[in-house]
């Protein structure tokens, strides 16, 4: 975008400002126009003009009547024809572990997100890294699918020891709710044919030996806790790397499912340097909710809602917990369902506790059991002490049933939806966990609408790349990777799956008063796209170009 000649500084000098965290030297208002704005305000209006001053939107409407409320002096920044939207809002990521993956892990993952085919592909990743790393010091891999691999099956212990056995080695599925581990690792966790299994969780073991063959469903942590954390250097550029990430996807606000003590006192001292533009909103994670109140970020950038916890796991690892069988049963099982994280009692006491704290409730919920669990706990919550307006929401609501949407609806809950699974998973789903009629209705965004329900969409990045046009295209079109239909009932229309990335999603996190459309009086946090969402054909969708995220007024990312 090239600004008009009242401009006092070039553009590309406002970016690097912006991007470097100094500030805004731009002291003029601020008129946008000569292009489509798209407001997602509650009528969906469009707009010819936005005017911003001191970092917020003053007035919205035509060039004539945003000019009049501008002071004498402003600058005119011409769209050029191309399309003005809220900026993005991530409704449930992991920042910033995109950028922590990037700096520390070995990338597993396959087509279409990594490199990996097989086996023997993995292990001579792996073994690069280990080659370039000291005998003693952990080697890290992320992103392996099973389903995606040559041999349809998970590596073992036996396969990493091919790595190396002289240095633990860890690795996390590409659902981050199991992991493998070599010898070396078993070793310094302690874990044996000895170890009792889990609650929540299981060690495999080897069918022969009933040693531990080194995969771990959900209970990860055995051998998680003995690697050496990253630095401080580390966690902090990561922080920037992650960020630079969302920018580019013209993502303006993102919400942490999960955050740490740790990772809230990083950002915050990022924000205090200037190195942080990136609004977050974080849940935090139930082991640090109790830091909660200790915690008081000045900085308008991070606000904290609530906490995040978890009911079930990953339908692709078989541990999302189903009312009824998967489609195909895992080796040695029968009749198998996936299994909750908890009893049903213990996560109930835990919501109502937290409820009565006022918190914001926000639990991951896949398969339908758990689903049935979590809206127990709510209603359970909501009788005890009756709280209109709550917001809890349900996490990823993969397999959500009509009766459930009901519920939902009646007691106030919200979900938001991990729904680019129909694109990245959704063949292996129709064909191997639910069965073509369940994976039909996964993610189903069209049946929450109708049921007056406010949604959410989400990458649940690292998982899948941040890219919020692509859960747009997937809302509305339901392709999967293989190029085919799935679920077309419940396709939703451009306009809805864009208020699921920007208003809507804002709204979930109690932050719709200060953004995620653009009305005056909100923060002016913009994304510029090269063309027009309602008037691009859907299958394009996907193809849109962020040419420009703003934040506060400043250009933060342009390509």
């Amino acid at each position: 975008m090239n600004h008009g000649s009242k401009s006092l500084f070039p553009a590309r000098l406002f970016f690097l400002l912006g991007f470097l965290g100094l500030p805004n030297l731009r002291a003029a208002d601020s008129l946008y126009c000569k292009g489509t704005i798209l407001s997602m305000d509650a009528e969906n209006r469009t707009f010819e003009a936005v005017g911003v001053r001191e970092g917020k939107i003053i007035s919205v409407g035509t060039r004539e009547t945003v000019t009049a409320s501008l002071k004498p002096g402003f600058d005119e920044i011409d769209l050029h024809g191309r399309t003005m939207l809220p900026g993005f809002y991530a409704a449930h990521d992991h920042f910033p572990e995109v950028g922590e993956n990037e700096l520390l892990s070995v990338d597993l993952n396959s087509p279409e997100l990594g490199p990996i085919h097989d086996i023997a592909e993995l292990i001579a990743a792996l073994k690069r890294k280990a080659d370039a790393t000291p005998p003693g010091e952990w080697v890290l891999g992320w992103g392996y699918d099973d389903t995606l691999l040559r041999e349809l099956r998970h590596p073992t212990r036996g396969d990493l020891d091919r790595v190396s056995t002289r240095h633990p080695i860890w690795i996390s599925h590409i659902s981050g709710h199991l992991g493998v581990a070599n010898s070396k690792a078993l070793e310094i966790a302690g874990v044996t044919k000895a170890t009792p299994q889990p609650t929540g969780g299981r060690i495999r073991l080897d069918a022969t030996t009933g040693e531990p063959n080194g995969v771990f469903e959900e209970a990860t942590g055995l051998v998680g806790r003995h690697i050496p954390p990253p630095t401080e250097s580390q966690r902090l550029k990561a922080i920037r790397l992650a960020q630079k990430a969302y920018l580019a996807q013209g993502v303006t606000t993102t919400v942490i499912a999960g955050a740490s003590a740790v990772t809230l006192a990083d950002i915050d001292s990022v924000i205090s340097t200037g190195g942080l533009q990136l609004r977050i909103s974080a849940l935090v994670a139930r082991r640090d909710a109790g830091k909660m109140a200790a915690f008081q970020s000045p900085a308008e950038q991070l606000h904290l809602t609530g906490v995040k916890l978890l009911q079930d796991g990953s339908l692709q690892g078989y541990t999302g917990y189903l009312s009824k069988p998967y489609h195909k049963q895992p080796e040695g099982r029968q009749d198998f369902r996936g299994y909750a994280s908890r009893p049903r009692e213990e996560l109930v006491k835990m919501v109502v506790d937290f409820h009565k704290q006022g918190l914001q409730i926000a639990i991951h919920g896949n398969g339908d059991a758990a689903i049935d669990d979590i809206i127990a706990a709510f209603a359970e919550a909501q009788k005890m002490d009756p709280r209109p307006d709550a917001r809890h929401r349900i996490e990823h609501c993969q397999t959500v049933r009509e009766d459930q949407l009901a519920r939902m609806q009646e007691l106030g809950i919200t979900p938001s939806f991990f729904q680019v699974h129909v694109y990245y998973w959704g063949d292996r789903h129709r064909d191997i966990f639910l069965g073509p009629e369940r994976a039909a209705r996964i993610s189903p965004l069209a049946s929450a609408l109708r049921h007056k329900m406010r949604i959410s969409v989400h990458n649940d990045t690292s998982v899948t790349p941040v890219n919020p046009l692509m859960l747009v295209w997937s809302a509305v079109n339901r392709i999967t990777s293989s190029g085919k239909s799935l679920g077309p009932d419940e396709c939703i229309s451009v306009t809805d799956a864009l208020r699921s990335v920007t208003i809507d999603a804002a709204w979930q996190a109690f932050e719709e008063k200060s953004r995620g459309s653009i009305e005056p009086g909100k923060l002016a946090d913009f994304v510029i796209l090269d063309r027009n969402p309602l008037i691009t054909p859907p299958k394009d969708l996907r193809d849109l170009k962020v040419l420009e995220t703003i934040i506060g007024g400043n250009r933060v990312y342009v390509p």
